[in-house]
C-alpha cells in the first residue's frame, strides 16, 4: 500500500495520508497539491488537513491539545478545516492565517488536445496504482455502472464489483449491465428495511449526522463497504470527487442561471462545487472506516486534481453534456455505453432516500410535518422502539 492510500497504520502514526517530509515539505512551501491523496494529523507540533480535506481530523471544542482521527475518541468533536497548518493546542480558525493552503484557480488550457492528454495520463496512473503492488488483491470497488466507478474498476481488473441498493433500483440495473459488458464480477448488496434501521444508529454516532441527506449518502457506502469487508478485502476503491472535478452537476452546466450557485462561469461553479468536498469526504471515509474497510479515491489524487483544474469550461459541460473529459479519457478505456452512461445521485439510484422516507412514514412521521425523515432518525437512535409522535395540530 502507497503511502497515500494508508490510514494511520503507517510508520508515523499521527498522520493519516501521506509521510511527515512530504508534508513537512509542503507546509514550508504553501504547496497545496504536493502529490498526495490527502492527509490529515500531526507533525512538527501543528495539525495539518490537506486542501480538499480528503482525510478527516478533529479537535475537541473544551480541549484543543486533543484531537482524533475519529469523532466518537473525543467528547466534543470538531471538524480542522480544511487546508490548515495550527499549532496543537490552539483550535484552528478556519478565518485566520490557519488556513495554510488554498486550492488553486489556473487559467485554463488554450489547447484541447494537451489539457485531455494531461487528464487521461493522470487519471490513468492513478487507478492503475491500485492494482500496482503487491496488495492489489486486497481491494474491492465500489460500483454503480458510471463512468467514474468504471474507469476505477479498470485499474484493478481482477477485484470484485459491489453495489447495494433495494430491488428495481437504478444504480444495481445499470451495475448489472455495466459489468456484463466489461466482464466483472458483480456482487450485489440487496438491500432491506432492516439494514437501514441497524445501519443507521451506527452511522449516526460515527458522523454527528441526522440529517436525511447525508445519511441517505452514507448508508449505500457504509452497507457496500459491510459486506466488501466481510468478504475479506482492506481497501474499498471509490470514484468519488468525479462530479466536483469534472463538471458532472446540473447546477454546474446551468452556471449562472442555476441559483444553486453564485458563480457565473462554469469553471466558477465547479470551483465552488470542489469547496464542498472536505464535509463530503469527512463523512464519508468515517461511514466507511466505520464498516472495517479503508477507501481509496484515486480520482482525488494530487495529480488528477491538478490536471482537472486545467480544464476549459467546454471540457466539463458542453451543452447538456456533462463531465467531457473525464468521458474522453475514458473512450477506448470502458465500453462505450458505460462511458456515455447517465448516472443518478447515489441517494436516488439506490432507493435509499425513497424508503427511508417510507419508513419514516410508516412509523407515523408523516410528510406533512416538518423535518419528518430526520425526527423519524432521531427516534430510531433514542433508547427504547420507534414510537408514533403525537399528531401534528
Amino acid at each position: 500500500m502507497s503511502a497515500e492510500e494508508s490510514a494511520t497504520t503507517g510508520a508515523d502514526a499521527s498522520l493519516d495520508g501521506a509521510a511527515s517530509d512530504v508534508v513537512r515539505d509542503a507546509t514550508e512551501t504553501r504547496e497545496p497539491l504536493p502529490g498526495t491523496g490527502g492527509f490529515a494529523g500531526e507533525t512538527d507540533g501543528n495539525l495539518v488537513r490537506d486542501v480538499l480535506g480528503r482525510r478527516p481530523l478533529f479537535v475537541d471544542a473544551d480541549d484543543a491539545s486533543a484531537w482524533a482521527f475519529d469523532p466518537r475518541e473525543l467528547p466534543a468533536p470538531v471538524s480542522v478545516p480544511a487546508g490548515t497548518v495550527a499549532p496543537v493546542g490552539e483550535r484552528p480558525d478556519p478565518e485566520a492565517s490557519d488556513r495554510r493552503w488554498t486550492l488553486p484557480d489556473p487559467d485554463p488550457m488554450e489547447d484541447d488536445d494537451a489539457a485531455l492528454a494531461a487528464v487521461r495520463d493522470a487519471v490513468l496512473a492513478r487507478t492503475r496504482a491500485l492494482g500496482g503492488d503487491d496488495s492489489a488483491g486486497d481491494v474491492a470497488v465500489a460500483f454503480s455502472g458510471g463512468v467514474d466507478s468504471a474507469v476505477v474498476a479498470t485499474g484493478v481488473p481482477d477485484a470484485p464489483c459491489y453495489v447495494a441498493g433495494f430491488e428495481g433500483c437504478h444504480d444495481v440495473a445499470a451495475a448489472r449491465a455495466a459489468a456484463a459488458e466489461m466482464d466483472r464480477d458483480l456482487r450485489v448488496v440487496e438491500l432491506t428495511h432492516d439494514d437501514l434501521r441497524e445501519a443507521v444508529p451506527a452511522l449516526v454516532d460515527v458522523l454527528g449526522r441526522t440529517n436525511p441527506m447525508d445519511l441517505s449518502i452514507a448508508l449505500p457506502l457504509f452497507l457496500v463497504a459491510e459486506r466488501a469487508a466481510a468478504d475479506g478485502f482492506d481497501r474499498l476503491a471509490l470514484g468519488q470527487g468525479a462530479d466536483e472535478l469534472f463538471g458532472g452537476y446540473a447546477k454546474v452546466e446551468k452556471a449562472p442561471e442555476d441559483p444553486r450557485v453564485a458563480a457565473d462561469t462554469v469553471r466558477g461553479a465547479r470551483h465552488e462545487l470542489l469547496g464542498t468536498l472536505p464535509d463530503q469526504a469527512e463523512r464519508d471515509v468515517l461511514a466507511i472506516r466505520a464498516a472495517g474497510i479503508e477507501p481509496v479515491a484515486p480520482l482525488l489524487h494530487d495529480d488528477v486534481v491538478a490536471a482537472a483544474l486545467d480544464l476549459p469550461g467546454h471540457l466539463l459541460v458542453d451543452g447538456d453534456r456533462r463531465k467531457v473529459a473525464l468521458r474522453e479519457v475514458a473512450r477506448g478505456v470502458v465500453p462505450d455505453s458505460v462511458r456515455t452512461a447517465d448516472k443518478k445521485a447515489v441517494q436516488y439510484g439506490t432507493y435509499v432516500s425513497r424508503e427511508l422516507d417510507r419508513l419514516a412514514r410508516r412509523a407515523g412521521y408523516k410528510r406533512r410535518m416538518d423535518d419528518h425523515v430526520e425526527r423519524y432518525v432521531r427516534a430510531l437512535v433514542s433508547d427504547g422502539p420507534v414510537t408514533p409522535p403525537e399528531t401534528d395540530s
